[in-house]
């Protein structure tokens, strides 16, 4: 007897709302809000003591002493001459394409000038600082590297700072290639942290390490990376709470079910808690992946973990009547990565309106984004999409207006500004202008 992986939920009836239908494919188990409780000492440890609280929560946590915190440019550079040349082209050619797709997407100043002579410039400014998280744990992310920095190096921020967490496979020291990409992309401000406390210390500054407090915290992480992210946001920005991935594939009759399979595990690998969900027209298509997953998944490396994460109550193959109620499920889930698979994705794409990235017909994989194909991997989760975006060059921009208006052009405005700030019982408003013809 076949034993499935994926439970099956038939919402061929219909489709219910949003909140149903997180309700019946939830998250990870571990919810946000529990994590911020289990993190909030921590966090204050962290600002309170400092060095000595990094270094006791990774000995505690992590097995080793992470000292010395900030990784030298000998250890950089060292890392880069060892880093093998097919390993440094497909990293070039990752920073060539995110490169070349963040300078397309560029924000350009815009003026607006009114009748009356008036202007309003919108200019587009970097942030002074960002700390961009690199993460660690189950596997090595060079790429990530690459999709922190490259947004922020062409948005102009001056100071970039990496936080990545050793590995005991390495002595304690983070992993070569990270460091190896760091220091492809010119960055030499890396530090040894990981985890909520790499957050925390980015947020808060280490003065004894030569840690600066930052503007902005980018870049993915676990359940309690992202709840570090909420709970400091305010003393800095974030992008986006981008936690354990997701996947959700649209597919119709006319989709190829071991592409299908072979993409539901390719982020179920990632951790336990990923989620994978199948939304699907045809049920010949959901049987036929089901097989497609229990062939591959005894081929694959991580397969113990990608069975975890298969079986947990946050992956499924949803059944629907039709492409459109796949639709509904899509925007009431509001996954990070979305993948249409069916005859015409263009003219789903037009229905899609909640999604972190969004992968268009066979060819277009979620690991192509996750690597090679231009776009960013950092993307929001949990619902996010719903409102927030991925990481890209806008995250690293600020829009700034500037008022430029002469003598002539203010006095144009003088009577509405009177009637307005009085109306509002502000006179001394309208008296600030006012006093420029007296």
């Amino acid at each position: 007897m076949t034993t499935n992986y994926l439970r099956v939920i038939d919402l061929r009836q219909g489709v219910p709302g949003s909140a149903e239908v997180n309700l019946l494919v939830p998250r990870a188990s571990l919810k946000i809000e529990t994590a911020l409780a289990q993190i909030t000492g921590l966090i204050e440890d962290v600002s309170s003591r400092g060095e000595p609280a990094l270094v006791e929560l990774t000995q505690k946590f992590d097995g080793f002493d992470p000292r010395p915190i900030r990784v030298s440019d000998q250890e950089l550079q060292s890392a880069l001459s060892e880093l093998s040349v097919p390993l440094r082209d497909a990293l070039e050619q990752a920073i060539e394409r995110v490169r070349t797709v963040s300078l397309d997407n560029l924000p350009k100043t815009v003026t607006t000038e009114f009748a009356n002579g008036g202007k309003v410039h919108q200019r587009w400014m970097p942030v002074d600082s960002v700390g961009l998280y690199v993460p660690g744990g189950k596997a090595v992310y060079p790429s990530s590297v690459v999709m922190n920095v490259v947004p922020a190096q062409v948005a102009g921020v001056p100071r970039l700072v990496i936080t990545t967490p050793g590995q005991r496979d390495f002595n304690g020291r983070p992993h070569p290639t990270v460091l190896a990409a760091a220091a492809l992309l010119g960055v030499d401000e890396v530090y040894n942290i990981g985890g909520p406390a790499a957050i925390a210390a980015l947020a808060h500054g280490i003065p004894s390490i030569g840690l600066e407090p930052v503007s902005l915290v980018t870049g993915p992480g676990n359940i309690y990376v992202t709840a570090a992210k909420r709970a400091l946001r305010g003393l800095v920005g974030i992008d986006s709470e981008a936690g354990t991935t997701e996947i959700l594939v649209i597919a119709d009759d006319s989709a190829d079910p071991n592409y299908v399979a072979a993409d539901l595990l390719s982020q179920a690998e990632h951790d336990e808690a990923a989620a994978s969900v199948l939304v699907t027209d045809s049920e010949e298509l959901a049987n036929q992946v089901q097989l497609a997953l229990i062939e591959r998944l005894a081929k694959t490396r991580h397969a113990d973990r990608a069975k975890l994460a298969l079986t947990g109550l946050q992956s499924a193959i949803v059944l629907v009547a039709n492409l459109e109620s796949a639709v509904s499920f899509a925007n009431a889930y509001a996954t990070e990565h979305l993948e249409l698979q069916v005859s015409y994705p263009a003219e789903v794409l037009t229905k899609i309106s909640n999604a972190g990235a969004i992968f268009l017909g066979s060819y277009s994989p979620v690991s192509l984004g996750d690597y090679l194909a231009g776009s960013n991997h950092v993307l929001p989760t949990n619902q996010q999409s719903k409102f927030g975006a991925g990481l890209s060059v806008h995250t690293f921009l600020r829009a700034q207006q500037v008022v430029d208006y002469d003598r002539q052009s203010l006095s144009d405005s003088v009577s509405f500004v009177d009637a307005l700030a009085n109306e509002e019982g502000l006179p001394a408003h309208f008296e600030a202008i006012k006093a420029r013809f007296e």
